[in-house]
């Protein structure tokens, strides 16, 4: 994708495809921060059938998690330049967390490294930090999640690196944006979850671009993922927004 479509320094080519870095040691939470229960087994934890469904405490502690995970993310956004690495990125991600007193939510998950995850050009979601320096040009994707009060607040976005974004690349960030918003705008008490993949679908498809089929939007709550599965296509799954319920819309769009 980055040779095909021009993401990246020089315009592209087969030396700026995404390699791999070096990847540094695991960052270390303090033993006064509360840790979600897959932290000792690094397990990738079994799927929870429940809804997130909150009463007014739930939904506030909600709130506090979820707007210090977009105060993180901002954070992190402002960090995105050429030169920077993931790395020194998740870094600073992981001390604002701990100094919040949260819990860096990928951080173990599934034996996940790093406290963020960091997605740049082809890689579609969930990179991992690592040595490679952000290049002029590049798009990339900070995704933030934080445990904070037993709850977790889970919020990415795309950012531009440098001046030398195509404009292709912009439109593509574009699009997937407006699939996001066609989406939430649709989110009431007894919608069918199926009518956000219609939403998406119709955005890509005025667009001409494809949806990513092979990852989720999810519950999220006081458990990291849960039901309902947020298909991000036309789908038949079934099941009803409720009152006080808690979950994601990831949709990815490729060229």
């Amino acid at each position: 994708l980055s040779r095909k479509k021009g993401f990246g320094e020089g315009k592209g080519g087969s030396a700026n495809r995404l390699k791999p870095g070096i990847i540094s040691p695991q960052l270390e939470v303090p033993a006064h921060i509360p840790r979600p229960p897959y932290y000792e087994t690094q397990e990738n934890p079994d799927w929870d059938d429940n809804y997130q469904v909150h009463g007014k405490e739930g939904i506030e502690r909600m709130r506090r998690s979820s707007k210090f995970a977009a105060e993180v993310l901002e954070m992190a956004g402002s960090m995105v330049k050429p030169g920077v690495t993931t790395d020194a990125i998740d870094r600073a991600v992981h001390k604002m967390v701990i100094e919040g007193g949260a819990y860096p939510s990928p951080l173990r998950y599934g034996g996940f490294p790093k406290s963020v995850c960091t997605s740049i050009n082809e890689c579609i979601c969930h990179g991992i930090p690592d040595s490679r320096e952000l290049q002029d040009g590049d798009i990339v994707n900070i995704d933030v999640t934080v445990f904070l009060d037993g709850h977790h607040g889970d919020t990415s976005r795309m950012f531009f690196v440098g001046e030398s974004v195509t404009e292709e690349a912009r439109a593509l960030v574009a699009a997937t944006k407006e699939s996001l918003d066609a989406a939430i705008a649709i989110c009431a008490p007894g919608v069918p979850f199926k009518r956000i993949g219609d939403e998406i679908q119709k955005v890509a498809n005025q667009r001409k671009m494809n949806v990513v089929k092979s990852f989720v939007g999810h519950g999220v709550g006081t458990v990291f993922h849960s039901s309902p599965v947020i298909m991000h296509y036309p789908n038949r799954e079934p099941g009803k927004m409720q009152v006080g319920q808690t979950f994601t819309i990831e949709p990815m769009l490729t060229l």
